[in-house]
């Protein structure tokens, strides 16, 4: 009873406590503000962030890609999916050329624009990964979000527009069974914390899975760490082996995985958002006014170019259906949250 009483502290403190988590990280902070020779603080989070925390926000979002039951479940909404990201890929070398986000200063341009591709590619895990990879600044990160965000949620209106409720009972509905399992999971316990002590629950938050999944997190890190000094270029960042290593063990022991995912999605998603917070606390207000417009002109044209590839190559090649292609796009470029909501508001029913 402890340990459920416990988790039901943890999770209330998880998902409503991310604004006082930003506010924290922002106060401590707050000599970045108010006297520009003091950086030490900002520094530190920055560094106990990016270092640590970032790391393992990696492995624990991905302790639910076990390939065997992505490509069984998914069909053709995967292949729909792989046009997508690479219709992204097209989209960004096209679109730098003409937006080279010069404004967001010395050689940041075409970092962030790799990590605005990554995000178009997934979601904001993706974004993340790449700008620690890339050593992105706090404040370019702080301003293409804040940029992005904006375009994103047009884009969606966009597509909730042209999806058709319950139509043609699209294989996309069929398929939509597991993209949203862990993100689901968390939402039902978030309503109904009693759930946490059922026994029903295969993937529960509680004490132990949480102690579990940040455990396992930190020997895939460490493992991807070893590996890379090992096997990589001095200097290369060890968050691509990490991550495959990752979907390796997720895919070679599916029920163990499947019993941590759900703890696992809860305090990545946490690390993400302290990751958002201390970029903004290190960012610069006047060089998010600045580079605005060639941001908001970045991403309009990405993502535009993004869509008008996916529908050409996935209708008029592929012979995809529509519904598939808006919610493989909308998974591209919110992730599986989003293209989750997306099918559950349009009525496609899960088998």
């Amino acid at each position: 009873m402890e340990i459920i009483c416990a988790s039901n502290v943890f999770t209330f403190v998880l998902f409503n406590g991310f604004t006082c988590i930003q506010w924290t990280i922002l106060i401590i902070a707050r000599p970045r503000f108010s006297c520009n020779h003091e950086h030490h603080n900002v520094h530190f989070i920055d560094n106990i962030v990016n270092k640590f925390l970032v790391p393992l926000a990696v492995p624990l979002l991905l302790f639910d890609s076990d390939l065997n039951r992505v490509i069984s479940d998914t069909g053709t909404l995967l292949t729909a999916f792989f046009v997508g990201a690479i219709s992204t890929i097209i989209a960004t070398l096209i679109t730098f050329p003409l937006v080279p986000l010069k404004s967001l200063g010395h050689d940041q341009g075409w970092r962030v624009a790799c990590a605005l591709a990554a995000r178009h590619i997934g979601g904001a895990i993706n974004f993340v990964a790449v700008a620690d990879t890339l050593n992105v600044s706090g404040g370019a990160v702080s301003a293409a979000i804040a940029a992005d965000n904006v375009v994103v949620a047009v884009y969606f209106a966009f597509l909730f527009y042209l999806a058709k409720a319950g139509d043609e009972h699209e294989s996309a509905a069929e398929n939509i069974k597991d993209i949203d399992s862990a993100e689901n999971e968390i939402i039902d316990l978030i309503q109904d914390p009693e759930s946490m002590g059922s026994s029903n629950n295969k993937s529960e938050i509680t004490m132990p899975s949480i102690g579990v999944s940040v455990a396992v997190s930190s020997c895939l890190v460490t493992l991807g760490g070893i590996l890379t000094k090992l096997l990589l270029p001095k200097g290369t960042s060890s968050l691509p082996l990490t991550s495959i290593l990752t979907v390796m063990s997720a895919t070679a022991f599916p029920k163990f995985f499947s019993k941590i995912r759900t703890a696992g999605a809860a305090v990545g998603i946490l690390f993400i958002q302290m990751f958002f917070a201390a970029s903004g606390a290190s960012g610069s207000i006047g060089l998010v006014i600045k580079s605005a417009p060639s941001l908001f002109l970045f991403s309009s044209l990405q993502i535009g170019i993004h869509f008008a590839i996916l529908m050409g190559l996935g209708r008029f090649v592929l012979r995809l259906k529509k519904n598939e292609l808006y919610l493989a796009s909308n998974a591209c470029v919110g992730g599986p949250t989003t293209a989750a909501a997306m099918a559950q508001a349009k009525e496609w029913p899960r088998s």
